[in-house]
């Protein structure tokens, strides 16, 4: 143990993982500027002093974590990503304190922290961020049927069609704990937080979106059926992972992770003759066996043989299943056009955009302020790649299915925060 502990401390000086730290006013939906960032390691030591930009982000700064290599097999003798706290401070409003943000080595961590107006000599918001379901010890998941009844017997009807919701409920903690807070969270963010919550960022790509996939498959079923409701309770889903998924409050994101679920937040597996999403039900596959379903660790060794991600989930849920899309996604103001749009675009889709991202730009004064003319030329291209770069997009300048759809939840939230101002 003791030669084991040298390596892992020599290769901690060679390998690194990035960090950006994002910090907002939760109440107006704001980012803000010239915010005190201080980042510690575990034992309390400096190792980052830091000022928000006009975006309320930080510099991404590189910190030393295990190498990759301790994420990449399934008997791991030690924890495979380092962890760091963050404090923040700035006149005028709360202080907070993050605890274990996660990071893995070559992987680009990002950090969001929310704040409110207060004294700074009130408590700070304390954020604890609990370990990976991968390392942790939490209860396996008790099975359920993988496709759920349709007539509930409360006579409560289910969705007629899939839909994604703009909101997910979360109960933080059992069904039956009173005593657990209810979050609004939005869908594509309950995806991201589970699925940097219960895989790695480094493991395959064909993994980790069939992972994603089971991950909004399980969810969408619970939106669908209205699965909790019709049992009495006000909330769509449960961050147990006894009945659903490990979700971690205010815990950090990968920036890998959260691209793949920008480009498939409306996608999920299902059977035909049947109208619903698959709860796709999975476990890690070492220290919980789960034969007639995923293994977690089984789809990453899947993906290191080049299997691609529908034929991974195939190979656990059936050779049946096949992958659908949502038509309708709650909560935004149009649908995706069906066509990407770039320089030399015309019509009304690019003057929505242009619209939105002028809104935008009122909270996020980074973004060039555009003429709302349908012609997307320049202008229009950089305010899209500035959009993007601070909201984690690859900076393409084009508005694909995963920046429409962002570009529309930022404009429909800054739009409602400024009904309340």
């Amino acid at each position: 143990m003791q030669n084991l502990s040298k390596r892992y401390f020599d290769a901690m000086q060679e390998s690194t993982g990035s960090l950006q730290i994002q910090v907002n006013d939760i109440s107006i939906g704001m980012p803000l500027a010239n915010v005190q960032v201080t980042v510690k390691n575990d034992n309390g030591d400096i190792v980052e002093e830091l000022i928000t930009d006009e975006s309320g982000q930080t510099p991404i700064i590189n910190l030393p974590a295990p190498p990759e290599e301790y994420s990449l097999e399934s008997e791991q003798s030690v924890k495979p990503y380092a962890t760091y706290n963050i404090e923040t401070k700035m006149q005028g409003y709360r202080n907070v304190d993050v605890n274990g943000t996660q990071i893995l080595s070559n992987s680009m961590a990002l950090q969001q922290i929310n704040t409110e107006t207060g004294a700074q000599d009130a408590a700070p918001i304390v954020i604890n961020i609990g370990p990976n379901t991968l390392w942790g010890n939490y209860d396996p998941k008790i099975p359920e049927d993988a496709v759920k009844p349709l007539n509930p017997p409360t006579g409560e009807i289910v969705l007629d069609e899939v839909v994604i919701p703009e909101y997910i409920v979360v109960h933080d903690g059992v069904p039956s704990d009173t005593s657990a807070s209810n979050y609004y969270i939005l869908f594509k963010d309950y995806i991201k937080n589970v699925a940097c919550s219960e895989i790695y960022s480094t493991w395959p790509d064909a993994t980790i979106r069939a992972n994603v996939l089971a991950i909004i498959s399980f969810a969408l079923n619970r939106v669908f059926t209205e699965w909790y409701r019709n049992k009495g309770y006000n909330f769509t889903i449960t961050s147990s992972t006894a009945y659903d998924h490990a979700f971690i409050y205010g815990r950090n994101i990968y920036k890998s992770i959260s691209v793949i679920v920008d480009e498939m937040f409306n996608t999920y597996i299902t059977k035909f003759g049947i109208r619903q999403p698959l709860l796709a039900q999975y476990c890690d596959g070492i220290r919980v066996s789960c034969p007639n379903w995923m293994s977690q660790w089984g789809s990453k060794y899947l993906g290191d043989q080049g299997y691609n991600a529908i034929n991974i989930l195939r190979n656990y849920y059936g050779q049946d299943i096949y992958l659908e899309q949502a038509r309708k996604v709650s909560g935004v103001p149009s649908s995706f056009p069906g066509t990407v749009l770039q320089v030399g675009s015309r019509g009304n889709d690019v003057r929505t955009i242009q619209n939105q991202l002028l809104a935008i730009s009122r909270n996020y004064p980074a973004i060039p302020k555009l003429r709302v003319d349908g012609i997307f030329g320049d202008m229009t291209r950089r305010a899209v790649q500035t959009f993007q770069q601070i909201f984690y997009l690859p900076s393409t300048g084009l508005v694909d299915f995963g920046t429409w759809y962002k570009i529309s939840d930022i404009y429909v939230a800054v739009e409602k925060l400024a009904e309340l101002v």
